[in-house]
């Protein structure tokens, strides 16, 4: 990942955050987490934990991670210099260093961030079986068969989902009032949207697609282009990727990728006298994007780290797999921007509430197709390392079970109404 040292965006992503095993085993609720913190008041001064971070708190994703393990600890009585950082390593062997160094500083847990930092961390609780290692949005703890070594992710395609509800809302809004230009449309009279994303993974085409499905409920005719960047984080690459977009006469631009680029390129675009507006993803962008920001799909990871902190202060094993979304309050969406639709938060409150009582399955079998026809069946496990799923069928009850079979994404269907324009 590319490293982009700016003060400002900084400044703007801390304002931006403040405003705002096998099968689905997730042990710990958020009561129990409770628990364990009033267990824990005093924490024990020899516990330490250790966070590998691919960033630092210039990126959103990272910064995301930064500020729940400080908000976990605090609550845990876990003290500042009992928590050791290691910013900005590389999805490389460098991995592997960082978690030999910390364990060599009497780490008990151990916590990377990023995918790429998977097999190294793998290698690392190999070597070190008195230390519980979490490879954050990974996908090989199960298959390992290692005891200390484990799988987290929240299930953000819920709030994807939902801030795709809130885009579908002012799509139906400027089609209610008018501004809807030809040039928005394609040959069938589908509205444009577009979608910036990092890499054709399996955790992006999952995001964009509950994105996509979320506008759909609200309007049904839109197709989606998606323009890769080959990066988690590069401001220049991700605003050209949403200019690209709005060229084609894209009227929405979502994004799974780290920086302000994007709706930054938007906010400027607005200021032009273009109708078009951004999601955002990991903080709230209004600070740069005022009148171009919708809202921004987040996790909150304060509630994984208190659970998973909690556990390693106590002794106990951390879940193999962990994911929860809106039911324990692990995803959200930012504070909704003032150019969103007339009664947006009233919808919102609405599919949230109908995501928590399971009336509502953001990958319903009903509201997609691939090649014209419905899905019946879909693996989410890769059991030979190349990428494809080729185990558990996750497509039963209706549904997509997403985070299922682990917690990281498994979607990878390449549903009818999105394009990939540069995947290769």
């Amino acid at each position: 990942m590319k490293r982009i040292i700016a003060v400002l965006l900084a400044v703007l992503f801390v304002c931006g955050a403040l405003a705002a095993c096998g099968g689905n085993k997730n042990t710990a609720t958020k009561d129990e987490a409770k628990t364990a913190t009033e267990a824990n008041a005093t924490a024990d001064p020899n516990f330490k934990a250790g966070v590998v971070l691919v960033g630092d708190e210039n990126e959103g994703y990272t910064f995301a991670h930064m500020e729940g393990i400080k908000a976990a600890a605090k609550k845990l009585g876990i003290a500042d210099n009992q928590i050791i950082w290691k910013y900005n390593i590389p999805e490389d062997e460098q991995c592997k260093d960082a978690c030999d160094d910390l364990v060599g500083q009497g780490c008990k847990v151990i916590f990377t961030n990023s995918y790429g930092h998977q097999s190294y961390t793998q290698q690392a609780a190999t070597e070190y079986p008195n230390v519980q290692f979490v490879a954050m949005t990974g996908d090989t703890a199960k298959a390992s068969g290692l005891k200390n070594f484990k799988n987290a992710f929240t299930r953000v395609y819920e709030s994807r989902y939902v801030s795709g509800v809130v885009a579908g809302l002012k799509v139906k809004e400027l089609i209610d009032a008018g501004k809807i230009a030809d040039e928005n449309k394609d040959k069938d009279g589908n509205i444009k949207i577009g979608y910036v994303g990092a890499y054709p993974y399996a955790e992006v085409v999952s995001g964009y697609t509950a994105f996509y499905l979320g506008i759909k409920s609200i309007v049904e005719n839109v197709v989606m282009d998606v323009q890769y960047t080959n990066s988690w984080f590069d401001m220049v690459a991700e605003g050209a990727a949403a200019d690209a977009l709005m060229a084609r006469g894209c009227v929405i631009i979502g994004q799974h990728a780290d920086s302000t680029g994007a709706p930054s390129a938007v906010q400027k675009a607005i200021d032009s006298g273009k109708t078009v507006y951004s999601v955002g993803y990991n903080v709230d962008m209004l600070s740069v994007a005022p009148k171009a920001a919708l809202t921004s799909a987040t996790n909150t990871w304060e509630v994984y780290y208190e659970y998973a902190l909690g556990t390693a202060l106590s002794g106990g094993d951390i879940d193999t797999n962990w994911a929860e979304g809106y039911e324990k309050d692990a995803v959200a969406i930012t504070a909704l921007g003032e150019s969103c639709a007339e009664g947006t938060q009233a919808k919102v409150d609405e599919v949230i509430a109908a995501i928590k009582s399971g009336e509502l399955h953001v990958f319903d079998q009903k509201t997609f197709t691939v090649g014209g026809k419905t899905v019946e069946e879909a693996f989410a496990t890769d059991t030979n390392g190349d990428f494809k799923p080729d185990a558990d069928n996750a497509m039963f009850d209706g549904y997509y079970h997403e985070s299922y079979f682990q917690s990281a994404p498994s979607f990878q269907l390449r549903i009818d109404g999105i394009t990939e324009l540069n995947n290769n």
